[in-house]
């Protein structure tokens, strides 16, 4: 049987940043075709014989001037068959999580322009994008349960005041921070530095850091890591 096939295969990338305690969305203004000028994430075509991985950093580095080192699969979009208006587009998504103040955008090639949004005061985005990032985030919720991630949103060394503010930010509900302090350093992903955040007045506080060890070995456990928001 002859098989007629003209399905064209895309990536994109969902990619949070974290400033003024507020998780941020990495979108591009198009520069060309039928949705010019409109918001979008990072993406594109996958290119004859180039991987999905390769595809998805390609377009980062093309669109935004930007690597992700934290970058992992989402979900695959293509049950509806008219979610381009071009023709149909299947689209394997990432997303990925980045300290976004160390980042400096760079549109390029077929973007007009590269910015940050705050996550709930999105512009109106091209194609299912909407659906796309709402299905990112609902992830990224649901891994700060059983996995320790903010390690890549956050800089190098913080105070723990920093993360309890991410964790409430990405959750969007204030958390029990007396148990979340006793839990996370319970499970030592983080450990206490000896240096101080500087401070105009009243008490210093004692920077902490990621125990990157512990998060590799934490990642890979089903049950060794497990946090109750509720």
């Amino acid at each position: 049987m002859k098989i007629e096939q003209t399905i064209k295969i895309a990536v994109d990338a969902i990619v949070f940043g974290y400033t003024n305690q507020t998780i941020h969305v990495l979108l591009i203004k198009q520069k060309l075709g039928q949705l010019k000028n409109q918001w979008a994430l990072v993406g594109g075509f996958v290119k004859n014989g180039e991987t999905l991985t390769k595809a998805v950093k390609r377009e980062l580095q093309e669109e935004a001037g930007i690597e992700v080192d934290y970058m992992e699969q989402l979900y695959t979009f293509g049950d509806d068959v008219n979610r381009d208006p071009r023709f149909q587009v299947i689209s394997v998504t990432y997303f990925a999580l980045v300290n976004s103040t160390n980042l400096t955008l760079t549109a390029d090639t077929d973007a007009e322009e590269a910015q940050w949004f705050p996550v709930n005061e999105l512009p109106e985005l091209a194609y299912d994008h909407k659906e796309i990032v709402q299905l990112a985030k609902e992830r990224l919720q649901r891994k700060l349960t059983y996995q320790p991630i903010g390690f890549d949103l956050l800089p190098t060394k913080f105070l723990f005041s920093d993360l309890e503010r991410l964790y409430c930010s990405i959750l969007e509900q204030e958390i029990d921070r007396r148990n979340f302090r006793k839990k996370m350093l319970s499970y030592g992903v983080i450990e206490e530095t000896e240096e101080y955040a500087p401070q105009k007045s009243g008490r210093p506080a004692k920077l902490f850091r990621f125990n990157k060890q512990k998060y590799m070995e934490l990642s890979m456990e089903s049950s060794g890591y497990k946090i109750d928001f509720v």
